[in-house]
Parts: C-alpha cells; structure tokens; sequence
C-alpha cells in the first residue's frame, strides 16, 4: 500500500467512524423520546436528579450572573455616555442579559459542571459493569439513568437561566445605583420595556433546548464510555465539548429562526 492509498484508507475510517457515531447518537435520542412517555417514570430520582443540577450549580451560577451584570454594565456605560444616552442602559442591559447572556452563561456553565458529572459517572457505572448488572436485575438502566438525568437538565436549566438573568440584573442595578440614584422597581420596569413576548419566548426555548442538548450529550458519552477509567475522564472531556459546541450552533439557529418570526 503506497502513501496516497494509506491516507485514504485512514480518511475514509474516520468517515465510516464519523457517520456511524451520528447514528449511534440519532438511535439514542430516539430510544429516549420512546422510553419517556413509558412506565414507569421514576419521579423520585427525576427529582433527585433536579436537586443535583439546580441547587448544586446555584452558587456558581449566581457568582457568576452577577458579575456579568456588573461588568457588562461598566462596560456599557462610557459608550453610552459619549453619545448622550445613559438614560437607555437598563433597556440595554435587559436586551443583553435575558435575550442573550443568561440563558447562554448558564448553558455553558451546566456544560461544564453538569455535563462532565453525568459523563464521568455514567461512564464510571459503565467500565464497572453496573449497567449490566442493572439489567440483570430486571431495571431498564436506560429508563432510570439516561431518561431522568436529561428531564431532569431539560427542566432545571431554564429555571437556572431565569434565575441568571434576574441575578444579572440586580447586580447591573447594584452599578447604576452606585452612580446614579434610582430605585430597583424603576429599573426593572426600564430594563423590560424592550423586552416582548416573542423575546421571553424565545429565551425559554432557547434554555429548554440547551439543557436537553446537555442531558442527552452526557447521558450518550457516559452511556457508551469503553477503555476502563480512561474512558470515563474521555467520556468527560467529550461531553463538555460536544454539549458546548451544539449550543453554540443551537444559539445562531435559533436566534435566526426568531428574526425571521419578526
């Protein structure tokens, strides 16, 4: 074999690889849109499961929302005031933080701290054979651990994001009392004039899509971890990435979809 035929021999297995793993994936998002609406449903460790993802990503989250707000709001307020219009800075920062910066602060923060969790211990019950002992024991592994674990992202984080923005705003508020004396009521009924149905609308969709992306990505790589704990830190590092990278294109797609139902 010459050096041009071994080159097109290894292109075209990372092809094969390629499309056989976007099937692999297709296959297990449908076998989860079938297994959810099937008994039982497990409502015990879906909520455990939402208890693992809000209030343990809570602190985090709020650190971080606030200092986006303040920052984005120091940030915005020189600009603002070369041209003559601070008076428009809660309007501004109610468009940035809820149409934008919450929803994908708090995705990308799940990505990380959520997504990696249920890679790594999915895939940590995977190299061990606990999954194969759960069918043994006659409980559908994939109903209790993939199907709770992406309602559970698919719920918690657009409560998160909401929360986000709110966080965000306050401690926007937090810079412009600083400056300037106004009254919190007052800014937030500023910083939702611009804001519509369509925007809010979109924000939810936005965040119910992100979490289930997180959820399904992690629950997927842990799933199908191999390679003992190597493996498992590969199934990791894979669904932080791959999660963070889909919404990415989630946010462009559907930020398109809602200017074009303008």
């Amino acid at each position: 074999m010459n050096r041009h035929s071994a080159k097109k021999y290894i292109f075209s297995g990372r092809l094969d690889r390629y499309f056989l793993g976007v099937h692999s994936a297709w296959k297990f998002t449908g076998l989860f849109f079938k297994e959810v609406v099937k008994r039982p449903f497990h409502l015990r460790e879906v909520i455990h499961q939402c208890f693992e993802v809000g209030l343990k990503s809570l602190p985090l989250i709020t650190l971080t929302g606030f200092i986006v707000g303040i920052v984005f709001t120091k940030q915005s307020r020189p600009p603002l005031e070369d041209f003559g219009a601070s008076s428009w800075l809660p309007s501004l920062i109610g468009i940035a933080i809820i149409k934008a910066l919450g929803p994908l602060v708090t995705a990308l923060i799940c990505a990380g701290k959520v997504g990696s969790g249920i890679g790594a211990e999915l895939g940590s019950m995977k190299v061990t054979e606990q999954i194969d002992a759960m069918e043994v024991s006659a409980i559908n592994p994939f109903k209790y651990l993939v199907v709770t674990r992406v309602l559970a992202t698919t719920i918690t984080i657009p409560i998160l994001a909401l929360y986000c923005s709110f966080v965000g705003l306050y401690g926007s508020y937090l810079n412009v009392h600083a400056e300037e004396t106004s009254s919190l009521i007052s800014f937030y009924q500023s910083a939702f004039n611009t804001i519509s149905f369509l925007d809010i609308i979109t924000s939810v969709t936005k965040t119910i899509v992100y979490g289930f992306t997180i959820g399904i990505v992690g629950t997927y790589k842990g799933y199908y971890a191999t390679q003992g704990t190597r493996g498992v830190g590969k199934a990791a590092n894979q669904a932080v990435v791959l999660a963070m990278f889909l919404i990415f294109i989630e946010e462009v797609i559907i930020v398109q979809i809602a200017n074009w139902m303008r």
